[in-house]
Protein backbone atom coordinates (compact mmCIF):
# COMPACT_ATOMS: atom_id res chain seq x y z
CA UNK A 1 0.00 0.00 0.00
CA UNK A 2 2.52 2.65 0.45
CA UNK A 3 4.75 2.29 -3.07
CA UNK A 4 3.81 5.16 -5.86
CA UNK A 5 3.18 2.73 -8.65
CA UNK A 6 4.65 -0.71 -9.82
CA UNK A 7 8.05 -1.42 -9.61
CA UNK A 8 8.57 -2.08 -13.18
CA UNK A 9 7.92 1.68 -13.92
CA UNK A 10 9.80 2.65 -11.22
CA UNK A 11 12.46 0.88 -12.74
CA UNK A 12 12.25 1.75 -16.41
CA UNK A 13 11.94 5.33 -15.07
CA UNK A 14 14.82 4.45 -13.42
CA UNK A 15 13.44 6.46 -9.97
CA UNK A 16 14.03 6.12 -6.10
CA UNK A 17 14.06 2.46 -4.55
CA UNK A 18 9.80 2.12 -3.22
CA UNK A 19 9.07 4.39 -0.40
CA UNK A 20 8.06 1.31 1.57
CA UNK A 21 11.65 -0.43 1.86
CA UNK A 22 12.28 3.29 3.73
CA UNK A 23 9.86 2.76 5.98
CA UNK A 24 11.01 -0.80 7.32
CA UNK A 25 13.84 1.00 9.76
CA UNK A 26 13.44 4.04 10.55
CA UNK A 27 16.26 6.62 12.14
CA UNK A 28 15.31 9.92 13.87
CA UNK A 29 17.83 12.59 12.82
CA UNK A 30 16.48 14.98 15.24
CA UNK A 31 18.06 16.13 18.55
CA UNK A 32 15.46 15.29 21.17
CA UNK A 33 13.93 18.08 22.71
CA UNK A 34 14.85 18.63 26.49
CA UNK A 35 11.80 20.40 28.94
CA UNK A 36 14.62 20.09 32.57
CA UNK A 37 18.08 21.29 33.13
CA UNK A 38 20.33 18.74 34.04
CA UNK A 39 20.15 19.54 37.22
CA UNK A 40 15.92 19.26 37.61
CA UNK A 41 16.58 16.22 35.78
CA UNK A 42 19.11 14.58 38.06
CA UNK A 43 17.05 15.80 41.08
CA UNK A 44 14.13 13.65 40.02
CA UNK A 45 16.16 10.71 39.48
CA UNK A 46 17.96 11.07 43.01
CA UNK A 47 14.27 11.79 44.37
CA UNK A 48 12.91 8.26 42.51
CA UNK A 49 15.96 6.46 44.30
CA UNK A 50 15.25 7.76 47.46
CA UNK A 51 11.58 6.54 47.07
CA UNK A 52 12.53 2.88 46.25
CA UNK A 53 15.03 3.42 49.23
CA UNK A 54 12.91 4.44 52.11
CA UNK A 55 9.09 3.60 50.55
CA UNK A 56 9.74 0.99 48.02
CA UNK A 57 7.24 -0.92 45.88
CA UNK A 58 4.34 -3.36 46.90
CA UNK A 59 5.13 -6.86 45.02
CA UNK A 60 2.20 -9.09 45.25
CA UNK A 61 4.23 -12.30 43.63
CA UNK A 62 5.70 -14.53 46.18
CA UNK A 63 8.47 -15.27 43.51
CA UNK A 64 9.01 -12.21 42.85
CA UNK A 65 9.61 -11.06 46.43
CA UNK A 66 11.94 -14.18 46.86
CA UNK A 67 14.09 -13.11 44.07
CA UNK A 68 14.23 -9.97 45.19
CA UNK A 69 15.41 -10.15 49.13
CA UNK A 70 18.24 -13.30 47.57
CA UNK A 71 19.53 -10.39 45.80
CA UNK A 72 19.61 -8.44 48.77
CA UNK A 73 16.71 -5.98 48.49
CA UNK A 74 14.80 -5.41 51.85
CA UNK A 75 11.76 -7.21 51.62
CA UNK A 76 9.04 -7.54 54.29
CA UNK A 77 6.41 -10.27 53.45
CA UNK A 78 4.02 -8.82 55.95
CA UNK A 79 3.38 -5.74 54.05
CA UNK A 80 4.88 -7.39 50.36
CA UNK A 81 6.76 -4.43 50.55
CA UNK A 82 10.70 -4.29 48.82
CA UNK A 83 12.87 -1.67 48.95
CA UNK A 84 16.03 -1.13 47.13
CA UNK A 85 19.31 0.30 47.68
CA UNK A 86 20.50 2.70 45.18
CA UNK A 87 23.77 0.61 44.84
CA UNK A 88 21.98 -2.16 43.39
CA UNK A 89 19.90 0.16 41.02
CA UNK A 90 23.01 1.43 40.02
CA UNK A 91 24.48 -1.98 39.38
CA UNK A 92 21.18 -3.20 37.27
CA UNK A 93 21.69 -0.33 35.15
CA UNK A 94 25.00 -0.49 33.92
CA UNK A 95 23.93 -4.60 32.74
CA UNK A 96 21.17 -3.42 30.48
CA UNK A 97 21.92 -3.17 26.94
CA UNK A 98 21.88 -0.01 25.33
CA UNK A 99 20.59 -1.62 21.72
CA UNK A 100 19.57 -4.76 20.94
CA UNK A 101 18.05 -6.24 17.95
CA UNK A 102 14.08 -7.54 17.91
CA UNK A 103 14.46 -10.62 15.66
CA UNK A 104 11.65 -11.30 13.26
CA UNK A 105 10.93 -14.41 11.25
CA UNK A 106 11.30 -12.37 8.35
CA UNK A 107 15.32 -11.37 8.67
CA UNK A 108 14.04 -7.97 6.34
CA UNK A 109 11.62 -6.99 9.17
CA UNK A 110 13.74 -7.26 11.76
CA UNK A 111 14.53 -4.29 13.88
CA UNK A 112 16.77 -2.35 16.24
CA UNK A 113 15.91 -1.11 19.48
CA UNK A 114 17.86 1.65 20.95
CA UNK A 115 20.22 4.35 19.23
CA UNK A 116 18.75 6.48 17.02
CA UNK A 117 16.03 3.70 15.45
CA UNK A 118 12.18 4.39 15.76
CA UNK A 119 9.77 1.19 16.32
CA UNK A 120 6.13 1.79 15.47
CA UNK A 121 4.08 -0.46 16.79
CA UNK A 122 0.09 -0.95 16.52
CA UNK A 123 -2.18 -0.36 19.14
CA UNK A 124 -2.39 -3.01 21.95
CA UNK A 125 -5.38 -4.23 24.27
CA UNK A 126 -8.55 -2.70 23.49
CA UNK A 127 -11.83 -4.98 24.05
CA UNK A 128 -13.75 -3.45 21.54
CA UNK A 129 -13.55 -3.24 17.69
CA UNK A 130 -15.14 -0.73 15.74
CA UNK A 131 -15.36 0.48 11.97
CA UNK A 132 -18.22 2.64 10.06
CA UNK A 133 -19.51 -0.72 8.80
CA UNK A 134 -20.14 -2.87 11.69
CA UNK A 135 -19.83 -0.33 14.21
CA UNK A 136 -18.43 -0.98 17.81
CA UNK A 137 -18.57 -4.19 19.11
CA UNK A 138 -16.55 -6.70 21.73
CA UNK A 139 -13.79 -7.33 20.21
CA UNK A 140 -13.11 -11.17 18.35
CA UNK A 141 -10.74 -13.69 16.99
CA UNK A 142 -12.03 -12.28 13.28
CA UNK A 143 -11.32 -8.53 14.42
CA UNK A 144 -8.24 -9.84 15.70
CA UNK A 145 -6.73 -11.48 12.64
CA UNK A 146 -8.02 -8.83 10.29
CA UNK A 147 -6.07 -6.14 12.59
CA UNK A 148 -2.88 -8.12 12.43
CA UNK A 149 -3.09 -8.31 8.57
CA UNK A 150 -3.48 -4.79 8.38
CA UNK A 151 -0.15 -4.26 10.69
CA UNK A 152 1.62 -6.43 8.51
CA UNK A 153 0.52 -4.82 5.28
CA UNK A 154 1.93 -1.40 6.05
CA UNK A 155 5.74 -1.47 6.28
CA UNK A 156 5.71 1.80 8.54
CA UNK A 157 4.25 -0.60 11.30
CA UNK A 158 7.16 -2.67 12.04
CA UNK A 159 6.03 -5.31 14.49
CA UNK A 160 2.52 -7.13 15.58
CA UNK A 161 0.79 -6.30 18.28
CA UNK A 162 -2.08 -7.59 20.33
CA UNK A 163 -4.79 -4.81 18.72
CA UNK A 164 -8.10 -5.90 20.44
CA UNK A 165 -9.19 -8.41 23.05
CA UNK A 166 -10.70 -11.55 21.25
CA UNK A 167 -13.72 -12.17 23.51
CA UNK A 168 -14.97 -14.81 22.08
CA UNK A 169 -12.10 -17.26 22.44
CA UNK A 170 -11.74 -18.90 26.07
CA UNK A 171 -8.67 -16.93 28.13
CA UNK A 172 -7.24 -20.58 28.85
CA UNK A 173 -7.27 -20.83 25.12
CA UNK A 174 -6.76 -17.22 23.74
CA UNK A 175 -2.91 -16.68 23.88
CA UNK A 176 -2.93 -19.98 21.30
CA UNK A 177 -5.16 -17.97 18.67
CA UNK A 178 -3.24 -14.82 18.90
CA UNK A 179 0.07 -15.36 18.74
CA UNK A 180 -0.66 -18.47 16.12
CA UNK A 181 -2.61 -15.20 13.90
CA UNK A 182 0.48 -13.43 14.31
CA UNK A 183 2.76 -15.64 13.14
CA UNK A 184 0.92 -17.33 9.85
CA UNK A 185 -0.77 -14.04 9.01
CA UNK A 186 2.76 -11.56 9.74
CA UNK A 187 6.62 -12.41 9.39
CA UNK A 188 7.13 -9.30 11.85
CA UNK A 189 8.65 -9.69 15.63
CA UNK A 190 5.24 -10.08 17.62
CA UNK A 191 3.61 -9.34 20.68
CA UNK A 192 2.64 -11.54 23.35
CA UNK A 193 1.08 -10.56 27.31
CA UNK A 194 2.22 -12.00 30.46
CA UNK A 195 -0.79 -13.73 31.81
CA UNK A 196 1.49 -16.32 33.77
CA UNK A 197 4.23 -18.69 33.02
CA UNK A 198 2.08 -21.22 31.55
CA UNK A 199 0.95 -18.91 29.00
CA UNK A 200 4.20 -17.97 28.11
CA UNK A 201 5.52 -21.38 27.72
CA UNK A 202 3.43 -21.73 24.82
CA UNK A 203 3.66 -18.60 23.22
CA UNK A 204 7.99 -19.13 24.00
CA UNK A 205 7.50 -22.68 21.82
CA UNK A 206 5.15 -21.46 19.43
CA UNK A 207 7.92 -19.00 18.30
CA UNK A 208 10.57 -21.43 18.38
CA UNK A 209 8.59 -23.74 15.98
CA UNK A 210 8.49 -20.54 13.67
CA UNK A 211 11.70 -19.66 13.88
CA UNK A 212 13.09 -23.58 13.90
CA UNK A 213 15.54 -22.33 16.77
CA UNK A 214 16.30 -24.16 20.16
CA UNK A 215 15.84 -22.65 23.22
CA UNK A 216 19.01 -21.71 23.81
CA UNK A 217 18.96 -19.74 20.66
CA UNK A 218 15.86 -18.46 21.67
CA UNK A 219 17.01 -16.80 24.71
CA UNK A 220 20.16 -15.22 22.91
CA UNK A 221 18.32 -12.38 21.01
CA UNK A 222 14.72 -11.24 21.57
CA UNK A 223 12.09 -12.19 19.10
CA UNK A 224 9.03 -11.16 20.71
CA UNK A 225 8.42 -7.84 23.58
CA UNK A 226 5.93 -7.46 26.16
CA UNK A 227 4.26 -4.66 28.36
CA UNK A 228 4.64 -4.71 31.82
CA UNK A 229 2.27 -1.85 33.26
CA UNK A 230 3.05 -1.25 37.45
CA UNK A 231 -0.35 -0.60 39.13
CA UNK A 232 0.55 3.07 40.27
CA UNK A 233 1.26 3.76 42.45
CA UNK A 234 4.18 1.64 44.05
CA UNK A 235 2.73 -1.50 43.18
CA UNK A 236 3.77 -4.43 40.74
CA UNK A 237 1.01 -7.50 40.36
CA UNK A 238 1.31 -11.43 40.61
CA UNK A 239 1.01 -11.33 36.41
CA UNK A 240 3.48 -8.68 36.00
CA UNK A 241 6.36 -9.25 38.60
CA UNK A 242 6.13 -13.21 37.04
CA UNK A 243 6.17 -11.57 33.55
CA UNK A 244 9.39 -9.59 33.91
CA UNK A 245 10.93 -12.61 35.52
CA UNK A 246 10.19 -15.20 32.70
CA UNK A 247 11.42 -12.50 30.08
CA UNK A 248 14.69 -12.01 31.19
CA UNK A 249 14.94 -16.15 31.93
CA UNK A 250 14.26 -16.31 28.23
CA UNK A 251 16.05 -12.99 27.04
CA UNK A 252 12.70 -11.68 25.20
CA UNK A 253 12.10 -7.90 25.09
CA UNK A 254 10.37 -6.68 28.60
CA UNK A 255 9.11 -3.03 28.28
CA UNK A 256 8.45 -2.01 32.39
CA UNK A 257 5.91 0.94 31.70
CA UNK A 258 4.45 2.76 35.02
CA UNK A 259 1.25 4.07 33.98
CA UNK A 260 0.92 7.39 36.09
CA UNK A 261 -1.73 10.00 35.52
CA UNK A 262 -1.09 13.17 37.32
CA UNK A 263 -3.59 13.76 39.87
CA UNK A 264 -5.51 10.57 40.04
CA UNK A 265 -2.46 8.16 40.43
CA UNK A 266 0.48 10.27 40.23
CA UNK A 267 0.92 13.60 42.01
CA UNK A 268 -0.78 16.84 40.16
CA UNK A 269 2.05 18.21 38.79
CA UNK A 270 3.97 17.28 35.86
CA UNK A 271 7.46 16.86 37.87
CA UNK A 272 6.12 14.37 40.27
CA UNK A 273 4.45 12.37 38.10
CA UNK A 274 7.34 11.52 36.16
CA UNK A 275 9.24 11.29 39.45
CA UNK A 276 6.48 8.69 40.30
CA UNK A 277 7.25 6.46 37.25
CA UNK A 278 10.79 6.72 37.22
CA UNK A 279 10.85 5.23 40.46
CA UNK A 280 8.58 2.41 39.26
CA UNK A 281 10.07 2.01 36.03
CA UNK A 282 13.40 1.77 37.76
CA UNK A 283 12.51 -1.01 40.05
CA UNK A 284 11.08 -3.25 37.03
CA UNK A 285 14.36 -2.49 35.23
CA UNK A 286 16.29 -3.61 38.50
CA UNK A 287 14.10 -6.80 38.91
CA UNK A 288 14.58 -7.92 35.30
CA UNK A 289 18.39 -7.44 35.56
CA UNK A 290 18.86 -9.12 39.06
CA UNK A 291 17.12 -12.06 37.44
CA UNK A 292 19.18 -11.97 34.27
CA UNK A 293 22.27 -9.25 34.03
CA UNK A 294 22.06 -8.08 30.10
CA UNK A 295 18.53 -9.20 29.66
CA UNK A 296 16.94 -6.57 27.25
CA UNK A 297 14.37 -4.14 29.07
CA UNK A 298 13.30 -0.57 27.98
CA UNK A 299 11.82 2.31 29.96
CA UNK A 300 8.81 2.46 29.64
CA UNK A 301 6.36 5.83 29.53
CA UNK A 302 2.92 6.72 29.72
CA UNK A 303 1.97 9.64 32.01
CA UNK A 304 -0.87 11.91 31.44
CA UNK A 305 -3.21 13.95 33.17
CA UNK A 306 -6.59 13.04 33.72
CA UNK A 307 -9.74 15.76 33.24
CA UNK A 308 -10.33 17.11 37.06
CA UNK A 309 -13.84 17.80 36.21
CA UNK A 310 -14.69 14.24 35.27
CA UNK A 311 -11.64 11.97 36.35
CA UNK A 312 -11.42 10.94 33.45
CA UNK A 313 -8.30 10.35 31.17
CA UNK A 314 -7.12 12.96 29.03
CA UNK A 315 -4.25 11.95 26.44
CA UNK A 316 -2.76 13.81 23.55
CA UNK A 317 -3.08 16.75 25.74
CA UNK A 318 -0.04 19.78 25.99
CA UNK A 319 0.74 17.71 29.14
CA UNK A 320 1.28 14.47 27.79
CA UNK A 321 3.85 15.79 25.34
CA UNK A 322 5.68 17.58 28.01
CA UNK A 323 5.71 14.32 29.78
CA UNK A 324 7.04 12.68 26.67
CA UNK A 325 9.69 14.86 26.67
CA UNK A 326 10.76 14.56 30.51
CA UNK A 327 10.52 11.14 30.37
CA UNK A 328 13.28 11.05 27.28
CA UNK A 329 15.73 12.88 29.36
CA UNK A 330 15.08 10.69 32.43
CA UNK A 331 15.29 7.52 29.87
CA UNK A 332 18.61 8.99 28.39
CA UNK A 333 20.09 9.50 31.95
CA UNK A 334 20.28 6.32 32.93
CA UNK A 335 21.31 4.89 29.36
CA UNK A 336 18.23 2.33 28.87
CA UNK A 337 16.08 2.50 25.40
CA UNK A 338 12.13 4.49 25.74
CA UNK A 339 8.92 3.60 24.61
CA UNK A 340 6.50 6.32 24.90
CA UNK A 341 3.14 5.86 23.23
CA UNK A 342 0.11 7.77 20.54
CA UNK A 343 -2.99 8.59 22.36
CA UNK A 344 -6.34 9.96 22.28
CA UNK A 345 -9.41 10.30 24.37
CA UNK A 346 -11.62 10.58 21.28
CA UNK A 347 -14.06 8.54 21.06
CA UNK A 348 -14.81 8.65 17.31
CA UNK A 349 -12.10 8.70 14.19
CA UNK A 350 -12.95 12.76 13.80
CA UNK A 351 -10.32 15.60 14.06
CA UNK A 352 -10.12 15.25 18.10
CA UNK A 353 -8.71 11.61 17.83
CA UNK A 354 -5.84 12.69 15.36
CA UNK A 355 -5.09 16.00 16.49
CA UNK A 356 -4.69 14.24 19.64
CA UNK A 357 -2.82 10.95 18.02
CA UNK A 358 -0.41 13.85 16.33
CA UNK A 359 0.33 15.71 19.61
CA UNK A 360 1.58 12.85 21.35
CA UNK A 361 3.19 11.36 18.30
CA UNK A 362 5.10 15.05 18.52
CA UNK A 363 5.82 14.61 22.33
CA UNK A 364 7.41 11.07 21.56
CA UNK A 365 9.56 11.47 18.24
CA UNK A 366 10.82 14.86 19.66
CA UNK A 367 11.51 13.77 22.54
CA UNK A 368 13.73 11.02 21.25
CA UNK A 369 11.33 8.12 21.56
CA UNK A 370 12.47 4.36 20.21
CA UNK A 371 9.34 2.25 20.70
CA UNK A 372 5.86 4.03 20.25
CA UNK A 373 2.99 1.62 21.44
CA UNK A 374 -0.67 2.24 20.15
CA UNK A 375 1.07 4.00 16.70
CA UNK A 376 -1.75 3.22 15.19
CA UNK A 377 -5.88 2.33 15.86
CA UNK A 378 -6.28 3.70 19.27
CA UNK A 379 -9.10 5.42 19.94
CA UNK A 380 -11.49 6.13 22.86
CA UNK A 381 -8.71 5.99 25.50
CA UNK A 382 -7.73 2.53 24.74
CA UNK A 383 -10.96 1.18 24.88
CA UNK A 384 -11.66 0.69 21.14
CA UNK A 385 -8.87 -0.50 18.35
CA UNK A 386 -10.78 1.56 15.25
CA UNK A 387 -10.12 0.43 11.54
CA UNK A 388 -10.29 4.20 10.34
CA UNK A 389 -8.28 5.41 13.12
CA UNK A 390 -5.82 2.87 12.13
CA UNK A 391 -5.47 3.86 8.52
CA UNK A 392 -5.58 8.18 9.42
CA UNK A 393 -2.41 6.71 11.78
CA UNK A 394 -0.52 5.14 9.45
CA UNK A 395 -0.92 8.49 7.25
CA UNK A 396 0.52 10.63 10.05
CA UNK A 397 3.48 8.15 10.55
CA UNK A 398 4.26 7.51 6.95
CA UNK A 399 4.38 11.52 7.37
CA UNK A 400 6.60 11.39 10.17
CA UNK A 401 9.17 9.01 8.65
CA UNK A 402 9.18 11.27 5.63
CA UNK A 403 10.26 13.87 7.95
CA UNK A 404 12.92 11.55 8.96
CA UNK A 405 14.46 11.09 5.59
CA UNK A 406 17.86 12.90 4.68
CA UNK A 407 17.36 16.41 2.32
CA UNK A 408 19.57 15.64 -0.88
CA UNK A 409 21.35 19.09 -1.48
CA UNK A 410 23.85 18.53 -4.28
CA UNK A 411 24.70 20.93 -6.70
CA UNK A 412 22.57 18.83 -8.88
CA UNK A 413 19.78 19.20 -6.15
CA UNK A 414 19.89 23.18 -6.55
CA UNK A 415 18.76 23.07 -9.80
CA UNK A 416 20.54 25.65 -10.97
CA UNK A 417 20.21 24.36 -14.84
CA UNK A 418 16.42 24.18 -14.39
CA UNK A 419 16.12 28.11 -13.39
CA UNK A 420 18.40 29.05 -16.40
CA UNK A 421 16.18 26.88 -18.79
CA UNK A 422 13.32 28.23 -17.37
CA UNK A 423 13.80 32.22 -17.26
CA UNK A 424 11.86 34.78 -15.71
CA UNK A 425 8.17 34.49 -15.70
CA UNK A 426 8.07 30.76 -16.50
CA UNK A 427 7.25 27.62 -15.05
CA UNK A 428 9.36 24.38 -14.09
CA UNK A 429 6.05 22.13 -14.74
CA UNK A 430 8.16 20.69 -18.06
CA UNK A 431 11.89 21.45 -16.83
CA UNK A 432 14.17 18.17 -18.05
CA UNK A 433 14.89 19.29 -14.29
CA UNK A 434 11.45 18.13 -13.19
CA UNK A 435 10.58 15.66 -15.46
CA UNK A 436 13.20 13.84 -14.57
CA UNK A 437 12.59 13.94 -10.48
CA UNK A 438 8.15 14.36 -10.63
CA UNK A 439 7.50 10.92 -10.02
CA UNK A 440 9.12 10.31 -6.30
CA UNK A 441 9.92 14.12 -5.71
CA UNK A 442 6.87 14.49 -2.93
CA UNK A 443 5.56 12.01 -0.81
CA UNK A 444 2.22 10.64 -2.01
CA UNK A 445 -0.70 10.46 0.56
CA UNK A 446 -2.10 7.23 1.59
CA UNK A 447 -5.72 9.46 2.55
CA UNK A 448 -5.52 12.66 1.53
CA UNK A 449 -7.20 14.17 -1.19
CA UNK A 450 -5.23 16.99 -2.69
CA UNK A 451 -8.03 17.93 -5.41
CA UNK A 452 -9.74 21.25 -5.40
CA UNK A 453 -12.93 21.67 -4.01
CA UNK A 454 -14.79 20.55 -7.48
CA UNK A 455 -13.17 18.07 -7.83
CA UNK A 456 -14.04 16.61 -4.04
CA UNK A 457 -17.01 17.11 -4.61
CA UNK A 458 -17.85 15.37 -7.94
CA UNK A 459 -16.09 12.80 -6.68
CA UNK A 460 -18.42 12.19 -4.04
CA UNK A 461 -17.11 14.42 -1.22
CA UNK A 462 -15.86 11.93 0.80
CA UNK A 463 -14.06 12.57 4.39
CA UNK A 464 -10.99 11.75 5.60
CA UNK A 465 -12.81 9.17 7.77
CA UNK A 466 -14.81 8.01 4.67
CA UNK A 467 -11.96 7.76 2.89
CA UNK A 468 -9.75 5.46 5.07
CA UNK A 469 -12.61 3.08 4.67
CA UNK A 470 -12.57 1.96 1.69
CA UNK A 471 -8.28 2.13 2.08
CA UNK A 472 -8.85 -0.79 5.01
CA UNK A 473 -11.28 -2.59 3.19
CA UNK A 474 -9.44 -2.40 0.05
CA UNK A 475 -5.58 -3.69 1.96
CA UNK A 476 -7.88 -6.29 3.48
CA UNK A 477 -9.39 -7.77 -0.04
CA UNK A 478 -5.54 -7.70 -1.36
CA UNK A 479 -3.82 -9.15 1.48
CA UNK A 480 -1.70 -12.43 0.87
CA UNK A 481 -0.07 -13.67 3.74
CA UNK A 482 4.09 -13.76 3.81
CA UNK A 483 5.39 -17.03 2.88
CA UNK A 484 5.87 -19.81 5.49
CA UNK A 485 7.14 -23.53 5.42
CA UNK A 486 4.22 -25.67 5.06
CA UNK A 487 5.70 -28.22 7.89
CA UNK A 488 6.05 -25.57 10.07
CA UNK A 489 2.43 -24.23 9.33
CA UNK A 490 1.30 -28.05 10.51
CA UNK A 491 3.65 -27.85 13.07
CA UNK A 492 2.15 -24.81 14.71
CA UNK A 493 -1.35 -26.05 13.75
CA UNK A 494 -0.71 -29.34 16.10
CA UNK A 495 1.15 -27.34 18.60
CA UNK A 496 -2.46 -25.30 19.14
CA UNK A 497 -4.55 -28.30 18.75
CA UNK A 498 -2.55 -30.32 21.24
CA UNK A 499 -2.46 -27.43 23.82
CA UNK A 500 -6.02 -27.01 23.18
CA UNK A 501 -7.03 -30.66 23.86
CA UNK A 502 -4.44 -30.28 26.80
CA UNK A 503 -6.84 -27.55 28.28
CA UNK A 504 -4.77 -24.41 27.26
CA UNK A 505 -3.48 -22.45 30.14
CA UNK A 506 -5.22 -20.63 32.72
CA UNK A 507 -4.52 -16.80 33.16
CA UNK A 508 -2.32 -16.19 36.39
CA UNK A 509 -4.19 -13.35 38.33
Amino acid sequence: MTSRRPASARAAAGAHPPRSTRYRHLVNPFEPVRIFSDDQVESMHLAALGILERQGMRVLSPRGRTVLAAAGAQVDEATQMARLDPGMVAAALNTVPREVNLVARNPERTCRVGGRHVIFAPVAGPPSASDLERGKRSGTIADYRELVRLAQSFDVIHVLGQMTEPGDVPVHERHLDTTLAQLTLGDKALNVYCRGAGQLADCFAMLRLAHGIDAETFRREPRCYSICNTNSPLQLDLPMTDGIIEFALNGQLMIVTPFTLAGAMAPITIAGALTLAHAEALFGITLAQIVRAGAPVMYGSFTSNVDMKSGSPAFGTPEYAKAAFGAGQLARRIGVPWRCSSATAGNAPDAQAVYEAQMSLWGALLGGCHFVLHAAGWLEGGLTASYEKFILDVEMLQMFAELFQPVPASSDDLGIEAVAEVGPGGHFFSAAHTMQRYRDAFYSPLVSDWRNYGQWFDAGANTATERSSAVWRNTLAAFQPPPMDPAVAQALDEFVARRRAEGGAPPQT
